[in-house]
């Protein structure tokens, strides 16, 4: 597992009452998304996000994304951008704050996403 993976040992692990983890927070957000979808954020050049997002700029859309949609994994001994797009909250900041705005963030087919129903 590469360095990136790893919980930071800065930050307290999520009490569950004042702190919430990642993805109990992704399902309090009521988001609905089809598993088999499109997906709606498009990495325009994959060789630019592995010399410059992860060799250069440690992966930032690792820790920005509010949802940890974004990962860099390992899979045959490469370390490999993964996008969990059915977890994306539709905050857009991967698009905005990625180094080289190769990232484009797409509306979802059908209009799913999160569904704030008290809103």
């Amino acid at each position: 597992m590469s360095s990136l993976g790893r919980k930071s040992a800065f930050w307290p692990k999520p009490d569950g009452v004042l702190t919430f983890d990642r993805l109990s927070s992704v399902f309090l957000s009521n988001t609905d998304h089809e598993e088999d979808q499109p997906v709606h954020l498009k990495v325009k050049d994959m060789a630019l996000q592995k010399s410059s997002e992860h060799d250069i700029y440690a992966g930032p859309s690792t820790r920005y994304c509010p949802a940890g949609v974004c990962e860099w994994v390992e899979k045959d001994g490469q370390e490999t951008y993964v996008i969990n797009a059915q977890n994306c909250v539709q905050c857009k900041t991967c698009d905005i704050k990625d180094p080289n705005q190769n990232i484009n963030w797409v509306p979802p087919q059908g209009g799913e996403g999160p569904v704030y129903p008290n809103m």
